[in-house]
């Protein structure tokens, strides 16, 4: 019998790990995009607010998947059971090609555009710090050298702490009646529309994007049936109301048109509110929080990646693992040269982070609506699974999830561009590729088997 995790986690553990996992550097750059795509203050607090009631639905249903099937895959295992090995093949691909690598990249960019404020090397800057930052994270983790589990906590405290800094500088300028300056007169004002309004939720969710992975502690927690809601609803209501609180102090300092169209709001608020010490701080712990994340997904992506091309023996040097230090060589080389790739890319387009988030966003989204339609398959598969937790009024919140994802996935790619068609590309590639691969493989590991033990 396989060892099963022990429910050791309470709450308030649970929560923390969920605040951690969804909160990294990417708030400190979306905000601008979701207001390009708004009309007023008022839609953009609305987009925020839907974001965070969508965010915690889609956590539900993670929760009860997760509860029902624990497994250290994750969204993997899941839709494995629920739709079969091809399905699952091509998300781990997705996973390395799109999802992993484009977050590395689209950090990237936030780090570059952030580090550019107080060193300015023109158009340029950004994607060459990004790119000395991923080569240097890279190399440090061939060398065996990581971020342990306690510097991570740390690190998850400090962003905490520029978030929370940054709305003190909304409130530090609302009391000193700071005006922020008005759009000029020729700005054109941005007209709302469904596309729009759809294009700016992409940009939230991915601000909020992470409480999938924290769903997948539901099978450790103390108290199977309330624990994980319960987590997940303090979790997600932490970062609700942050994002709430700095969004509004973006407001104060920047106004709507300004921080339509700033490439690093929270320095150029903190330099409003407290001059260029302010700028410094901000611009330092953004930086460290990038690192942080981007060496996260570094760390797990490259395991991930290591573990399917182990399975697919034909992948070669991509699933052999480094004993002496401890490390997926092939891998973790792998996953830098596409992100390195992708900065190349973005940088070609010129929308560098904007380009990061069209290029991931559709394959995105698209999993996360089969992710909500597997809550039903697998309650329909197998129905006699023991469900420590059920997502309330089933089937309508797995409905409502899926067909929110069908809707941001459908607005990710309303006006196409570049980067949306090369992610789905890219996915594409990879089912022509890797389907084939699996059937080479099985086939293989078939004829290996004694003749008694082949399936007829």
């Amino acid at each position: 019998m396989n060892p099963q995790p022990r429910r050791q986690l309470h709450v308030g553990h649970a929560a923390a790990v969920c605040v951690g996992m969804v909160i990294g550097a990417g708030i400190f750059r979306t905000s601008p995009e979701v207001a390009a795509h708004l009309d007023q203050p008022a839609t953009l607090m609305l987009a925020w607010a839907i974001g965070g009631i969508l965010s915690l639905i889609g956590g539900l249903c993670f929760a009860e998947m997760s509860a029902a099937f624990p497994d250290t895959g994750g969204d993997y295992h899941f839709l494995r059971l629920a739709y079969g090995q091809r399905i699952a093949v091509l998300f781990a691909w997705s996973r390395f090609s799109v999802i992993h690598t484009g977050s590395i990249a689209l950090l990237a960019f936030v780090f570059g555009d952030y580090l550019n404020q107080l060193i300015p090397l023109g158009a340029y800057g950004s994607p060459a710090f990004g790119a000395l930052l991923i080569t240097a994270l890279v190399l440090m983790n061939l060398r065996g050298l990581s971020v342990g589990i306690g510097a991570q906590f740390v690190l998850m405290l400090l962003v905490l702490a520029g978030l929370v800094i940054v709305g003190f500088a909304g409130i530090h300028l609302a009391t000193a009646g700071h005006q922020p300056l008005p759009p000029p007169a020729d700005a054109v004002p941005v007209v709302l529309g469904v596309a729009g309004f759809g294009q700016a939720m992409v940009y939230v969710l991915l601000a909020y994007g992470g409480w999938s992975d924290a769903a997948t502690l539901s099978a450790e927690m103390r108290d199977p049936k309330r624990g994980m809601p319960l987590a997940l609803a303090g979790g997600l209501a932490t970062v609700f109301a942050l994002y709430l609180w700095v969004n509004w102090a973006y407001l104060q300092g920047l106004g709507f048109y300004g921080l339509a169209h700033s490439q690093a709001p929270a320095a150029d608020l903190m330099r409003t509110a407290f001059g260029h010490p302010g700028e410094v701080v901000i611009v330092s712990i953004v930086a460290i929080t990038s690192i942080s994340v981007m060496n996260a997904l570094l760390l797990a992506g490259s395991r991930t990646t290591y573990a399917t091309a182990r399975d697919l023996q034909a992948l070669g040097d991509v699933g052999r693992w480094d004993g002496e230090k401890g490390v997926p060589r092939g891998a973790m080389i792998a996953m830098g040269a596409v992100s390195m790739l992708l900065v190349g890319f973005g940088t070609l387009t010129r929308g560098g982070f904007s380009t990061m988030v069209d290029y991931l966003s559709p394959v995105y989204w698209f999993f996360l609506m089969l992710s909500g339609i597997a809550v039903i398959r697998l309650r329909r598969r197998f129905p006699d699974a023991p469900r420590p937790f059920r997502v309330p009024w089933y089937p309508v919140l797995p409905l409502l999830f899926a067909a929110s994802s069908a809707y941001l996935f459908y607005s990710s790619l309303a006006y196409v561009k570049l980067g949306a068609v090369l992610g789905v590309g890219v996915i594409l590639l990879g089912a022509l590729l890797l389907w084939p691969l699996m059937h080479w493989h099985q086939k293989r590991r078939t004829e290996s088997l004694p003749e008694a033990e082949r399936r007829p």
